[in-house]
Parts: structure tokens; sequence; C-alpha cells
């Protein structure tokens, strides 16, 4: 190795994946240091961005526990396991290669990991947990997931209309819990609003330019948290998916933008807001969907970059290549599943973020 310079042996080993660059620490020195040094760091998130995958909870009725299936376009489909946690999870939010997972067993107990590297961190127990998520009926809070690399901090959001009394019934009072990775501390705010948020949005919370995005009931527009000033607002949608069209509308990230997927009988249309300042949507794609014509009605959109489109249906998860607008399946799940993959699909990208 002693015939390539350090630089470009880093960028070799940035391209790794992050278990074969672990192991690779005991060859020398400098291979040792490098997932704590920083411009490494910085150079293995930012190659990491342009390869998303789909994490996907494969639930067996046969099984006691559900395996994690990480789906990537580029080395194809492997399996891992949260059993460092030691305690049996639902993961909630996904975000720049960290996962919030609440505890199934013990209500009030979140955990925020990097499957990856396997480190983690247990939140503290949250003591007011009468919020729900939808007004009037009663559903699992909001859950969110900001982490920022470039500060080296995250932040987790839980969200949901507070519950009256003994009754539990829901009043108008939509509460916001914030934990902040910095301070180790939950801080709370309240506000007055009856949004109704979408039942597939459970997974397609995105996380750009500061703030949380969820998508409405209606589609008629997106409702943001800033988390840098703790304040709600709304963004607009494009105006051909907001007034009426019947079609679906699914809420993601595209290379750091906020996008939207439009998904009619024929037609996927994909959305990118160019201009976030002045809420200026693009419509950069318009795929024929006749090649997976008797998919269509069971298909979502999980995860994409401007070269590839990662979607989920029952049992099959599969990558629209746009630049060859060639359809893959890469993964296909064989035993007897008790929930859709795309109920249980999760965009997701390798890091090396410390979360401890």
């Amino acid at each position: 190795m002693s015939f390539f310079p350090d630089e470009v042996i880093i960028e070799v080993l940035a391209r790794l994946p992050i278990k074969p660059l672990f192991k690779t620490r005991a060859v020398c020195k400098l291979w040792y240091g490098l997932p704590s040094d920083k411009y490494f760091v910085k150079l293995y998130n930012q190659v990491s961005d342009k390869n998303p995958m789909v994490l996907v909870e494969v639930h067996d009725s046969t099984k006691p526990n559900s395996s994690l299936i990480c789906v990537d376009n580029s080395r194809g489909v492997s399996e891992f396991s949260l059993d460092f946690l030691r305690d049996k999870v639902n993961i909630r939010a996904s975000c720049n290669g960290l996962l919030c997972c609440s505890s199934i067993a013990v209500k009030g107990v979140y955990y925020v990991c990097n499957p990856m590297t396997r480190e983690f961190k247990v939140l503290p127990k949250i003591k007011d947990q009468n919020l729900t998520r939808f007004y009037p009926d009663s559903e699992a809070t909001l859950v969110g997931l900001a982490c920022d690399p470039s500060r080296g901090k995250f932040d987790v959001v839980l969200a949901g209309y507070q519950c009256a009394g003994s009754s539990r019934r829901p009043d108008k009072t939509f509460a916001c819990l914030i934990f902040d990775s910095d301070s180790n501390k939950w801080r709370k705010f309240v506000s007055f609003q009856e949004e109704i948020f979408t039942h597939m949005n459970r997974n397609q919370v995105v996380y750009v330019n500061g703030a949380l995005h969820w998508l409405t009931g209606s589609g008629s527009y997106i409702l943001v948290l800033d988390l840098n000033f703790e304040v709600w607002r709304k963004v607009s949608v494009p105006d051909e998916t907001r007034y009426g069209t019947g079609n679906r509308v699914y809420l993601l990230e595209s290379d750091g933008c906020l996008s939207l997927i439009e998904i009619s009988d024929t037609w996927m249309k994909i959305w990118v807001m160019k201009d976030y300042e002045r809420e200026l949507w693009h419509m950069v794609d318009r795929v024929s969907l006749g090649c997976i014509k008797g998919l269509v009605h069971g298909i979502f959109p999980i995860a994409q970059t401007g070269e590839c489109v990662f979607l989920a249906t029952h049992k099959q998860v599969l990558v629209y290549h746009r630049t060859s607008r060639a359809w893959k399946e890469m993964y296909s799940v064989q035993n007897n599943a008790t929930l859709p993959l795309w109920f249980s699909a999760h965009a997701f990208r390798t890091s090396i973020f410390p979360c401890e």
C-alpha cells in the first residue's frame, strides 16, 4: 500500500461498508484513527449520502423477533440485528444513519442507535406520555429524528394531541417533546391546531434545512417543525398535486431537498423543491408504471436520490433507475410475513455518527 499516497487510500477507505472499515483499523496507526478523524468522518458521510438504502423490519409469524434487512443498491441485501440494545423495540424514525427506537416492554423508553457501529444511547425516560397522534382518534405518538452530522448532534421529537384527564380523550392542544443530545434533556412546548396526519407518513418524516417535515392527511400542504426556533409553519405543495387529483402523494428527501412523489394508476411523478425559501417546486421526472402494472395499487416510495427510487410493496423492494428507466427487484420476502414491507420500511444510509 506504500505505492499510494495517504490521500488516495483515504478516498478508497471512505467507500467501504462500516464493518470492513472497522476491521481495517488493525492494519496501521493511521487507519486505526480514521473513524474518529473529523475530516475522514465528514468524507465518509458525504460519500454515504449518495448511496441511500432501505431498511426493512420483516415480521415473521413463526419467530418471536423481527429481522432487519438492509437493501443497498450497490451492495445488495444484508441482514443485521439490534440485539445490542438488549430490548425488544420498534423502529420509529431514521435519519442520516441513526435510528430512533421505542421499547415495546416499557412505555416511555426510547433509544437512539447507530446499527452499523452498534453504538446506542438510552434517552431519559419520559414522564408525560399522554400524547396521541390523531385528533380525535387515539393513535401512536408522532416521532421524528433530526440528525445533523455537520453539528455532531441529534434531536428526537415526540408530537401529538394532549389527552385530557383520566378519559384519555385528546383535546386540541398539540404538544411537542424535544430531546436535545447536547443538553441530554427533554423540553416541551405546546400550540393549538387541528392537523390530520396521513397514516402512511409514519416512516416518512423528512429532515432538511434544520426542520422536520410531515405531509398532512389532505396532502394540501406540509407541516414543518423548525427546530431552531421551535415553531410550526406550513409549506406549500405543487399546485398540480394539491387540487383533488385523487392520486397518492408521498413526502421524501432527495439529495438534501424536499421531494414529493405522486402515484396514479399509470404514472409516477417526482417533484423536488429546488428553492426552499421561495417554496418553488419542479417536476423532475414522469415515470410510466406500465411494466409494474399489477403492483401499482400496493406500491409505496421509501427513499431516493437523483439517480434512483426505492419502492416497497407487500412482499418486495424494488428500485427504479431513472437514467436507464429500468426496474429491478432488490428483495423479496419468502417467509410468513405478517405485515406488508411498506409498513415497516425506512429510508437509511450508513454513517459514522457517535450517539453515545
